[in-house]
């Protein structure tokens, strides 16, 4: 275990980070940095991953029950992306051992640049639920979302959350309510099984990793009930400035090339 004072800091990290990534994704903007600047520099890449995940899949654990417990979503719209995410990211866990995420960060970048702009310049953006297909084909193209997006959480990870929900609000037509109770549910199978695997190679400080747990615990399930309360105008708010942290983090990480 690190010291005491370092164990402290990580912990409040991973509470904020449960209560964020709950309500709009990108809760890994924050314990990742937390655990990069806290353990030794010599402290390998998956084990860290490792040990970020244990504690993400338990808030993210949290912050889909609650959202289950709110009906938002049904059973039968669930279950799919949850398989498809856990598929998606047992294959991309794999290949994090073999990838440089230099890489994907680039890509990121466009990509949440894109979503800033759009989310901006829409206001009405997510605000309206109004599913946009039937039940068969809005089910498959969650799945497809899921399966993409479960890939790019085990082989990277930063911003999975946030790319679901907005892949949820401008494909399937959701509110930013019940996408954020969809992404829940299938980031918590990306994290599942992602988790899986890195403790598996033992790639995970456990004793830390279940002290951070239990802070994200606690802060994904503040962030969740606080979500289901205050509703689509908040998460929106919420969203636009995780996707701006988060886009500046990794646009300054390409342009150091840190």
């Amino acid at each position: 275990m690190p010291e005491i004072e370092i164990v402290a800091f990580l912990v409040v990290a991973s509470g904020l980070a449960g209560f964020v990534d709950a309500v709009a994704g990108g809760g890994g903007l924050i314990l990742m940095p937390a655990l990069l600047l806290g353990l030794p520099a010599s402290t390998p890449i998956p084990t860290i991953l490792g040990t970020n995940k244990f504690a993400a899949a338990t808030g993210t654990s949290a912050a889909a029950y609650q959202f289950l417990k709110a009906d938002l979503v049904g059973w039968r719209d669930l279950l799919g992306p949850v398989l498809a995410a856990m598929a998606g990211s047992a294959v991309g866990a794999h290949y994090a051992y073999q990838v440089d995420p230099a890489i994907l960060r680039p890509l990121m970048v466009a990509l949440l640049a894109g979503m800033l702009v759009f989310t901006l310049v829409r206001p009405d953006h997510g605000r309206l639920h109004a599913p946009r297909f039937g039940p068969g084909a809005r089910r498959s193209l969650s799945v497809l979302i899921a399966l993409c997006l479960g890939f790019y959480d085990g082989i990277f990870g930063p911003g999975t959350g946030t790319l679901l929900i907005f892949l949820n609000v401008g494909v399937l037509g959701y509110d930013f309510l019940r996408s954020s109770a969809l992404a829940k549910a299938a980031n918590w199978g990306s994290n599942i099984a992602a988790l899986t695997l890195f403790v598996w190679n033992g790639s995970w400080l456990p004793e830390l990793a279940l002290v951070l747990a239990v802070a994200n615990l606690v802060g994904g399930r503040v962030g969740a009930r606080l979500a289901i309360g205050k509703g689509n105008a908040w998460i929106r708010w919420i969203f636009v400035g995780v996707v701006t942290v988060l886009l500046a983090r990794l646009a300054w990480q390409v342009a150091t090339g840190i």
